[in-house]
């Protein structure tokens, strides 16, 4: 078996006919096939399954104790995201299993891999879902009443899947046998393309936060109401929008800042709206300079709100913190590389993931391979086959470096 073959074997499941690429999200349609896939991959090497509470798979090469190695990554998907990010990396943990097995490698330590729930956060609003509950990084009662786009909350959500919402929360006791967790992920940019590397590491994951932004107008005809007598929330979200990338563009070196997602109501052709929802991603170096852009944004954001005669109403969903990968493990990793791949950076990158989250509980690294397009979050995400077999064989490397030999 390959990565790209391991891939293969998931390629029909969630694919979005409207959309393009996949949408992949927890609990939904696609979540048991996705699930099951993982189960069959890690039966074919012998590994022992569990699912925690907070809904997160461990497949264990070893009976599950101190000391443990974990890798893995994430099944789920944005809306219209692509193949690589997220099933990249638990199809390579399978693989670098699978060679270390064949190479007679027996581990000194236990391996796990894992594949955290909801770590995009599209379907409930909450990044690394999996991994924040598991760590305590956010309250499970108030997040089991986030609600979906449906009106779903997380906690029907939870039942309707047939888990238990008494569950959800931190778990110390499996968070302490892990010693280290190693995430291989497909590079979102092309840094390492323009390098022309096939791996690198990573040296950090910049801090960003999601607000929800709620703008309140006049819902009223629009056939029957004078320009200048509206109220109208889609014209501030206009303004809103410019104000994201102003300030990201002109205000922030370095900074980036989105609104991705909106809705409005009712959402009538003939309507002016009463409301607009939209949702806004901002990204920048430091903490303080994400506050800063936050606060400059808003700002903005409030002229262009009044000036319509509307109402802002502001609500952080999720504020992730700078991450700095550990460097003696990321240090360790490196040695483990470069006998085949020569010398090996560490780069920064402005995504979230599930090694961010585990970091502020115990050493964590991650490994990149390379996108030869640097798109990602949407179909045309990409990794070459060669690059893919060169990222398993490097985590392969890692894990020997680190599980040591019996």
């Amino acid at each position: 078996m390959t990565v790209a073959g391991r891939l293969a074997e998931i390629a029909e499941i969630g694919r979005d006919a409207e959309r393009g690429g996949y949408s992949r999200h927890v609990f939904d349609a696609s979540d048991r096939p996705l699930r099951d896939w993982f189960r069959r991959s890690a039966d074919a090497l012998d590994l022992a399954v569990e699912e925690d509470g907070d809904a997160n798979l461990w497949a264990w090469w070893g009976a599950p104790g101190e000391g443990a190695i974990a890798t893995g990554s994430h099944l789920d998907s944005v809306p219209g995201g692509g193949a690589f990010d997220g099933p990249l990396g638990v199809a390579s943990a399978f693989e670098a299993i699978a060679q270390l097995r064949r190479s007679g490698f027996v581990p000194s330590r236990p391996i796990a891999v894992c594949a955290f729930a909801e770590e995009e956060g599209s379907r409930f609003g909450m990044p690394c879902l999996g991994t924040r509950l598991l760590t305590g990084a956010v309250s499970a009662a108030a997040v089991l009443e986030r609600r979906d786009a449906t009106g779903t909350t997380l906690a029907q959500a939870w039942r309707d899947s047939g888990r238990d919402p008494e569950r959800v929360g931190p778990d110390p006791e499996r968070l302490g046998r892990v010693a280290t967790f190693i995430e291989l992920h497909v590079e979102q940019g092309r840094d390492l393309e323009d390098r022309g590397l096939p791996v690198s590491m990573a040296s950090a994951i910049i801090p960003h936060g999601r607000w929800r932004l709620t703008i309140a107008g006049q819902g009223n005809h629009a056939g029957t109401t004078a320009m200048d007598l509206r109220a109208d929330p889609v014209v501030a979200l206009a303004g809103a929008v410019l104000a994201v990338r102003e300030v990201a563009h002109s205000r922030m070196p370095g900074a980036r800042g989105t609104i991705g997602k909106v809705q409005l109501v009712p959402g009538g052709t003939n309507v002016i709206a009463s409301r607009a929802i939209a949702w806004m991603d901002l990204r920048a170096t430091t903490d303080d300079d994400v506050r800063e852009q936050f606060a400059l944004t808003v700002a903005r954001i409030r002229t262009a709100v009044e000036a319509e005669g509307c109402t802002l109403d502001v609500h952080e969903e999720s504020f992730t913190p700078r991450v700095d990968f550990d460097p003696g493990l990321t240090a360790a990793i490196t040695a483990a590389l470069e006998p085949e791949f020569g010398p090996v950076p560490a780069i920064p990158t402005g995504a979230g993931h599930d090694a961010g989250i585990l970091a502020g509980m115990l050493p964590t690294a991650m490994i990149f391979v390379r996108n030869p397009t640097g798109v990602s979050h949407a179909p045309q995400e990409g990794a070459r086959d060669q690059d893919c077999e060169a990222g398993a064989r490097a985590l392969a490397a890692s894990l020997r470096a680190l599980a040591g030999a019996a």
